[in-house]
């Protein structure tokens, strides 16, 4: 394994765990509108061939939905 892909996959799982850490003192509707968003820019990314505007989109649309979702009634 060269140099760049041995850099790639450490930046990659220190992303993973500061990620999760992150999420630890958001609520229960915090967290579903992260992951939401998170969702939607994947969704947006792969349906639009990765363009910077499908991918925003998508995260949005993916963070209103997430939030929504987990609103307490």
């Amino acid at each position: 394994m060269n140099t760049i892909h041995r850099f790639a996959l450490g930046a990659v799982a220190a992303t993973l765990l500061l990620g999760l850490g992150a999420c630890s003192g958001m609520s229960r509707q915090d967290r579903s509108t992260a992951i939401g968003a998170g969702a939607g820019a994947v969704g947006g990314a792969i349906l639009t061939g990765g363009s910077t505007a499908g991918t925003v989109g998508g995260a949005v649309v993916g963070g209103i939905i997430g939030h929504e979702v987990n609103k307490r009634k």
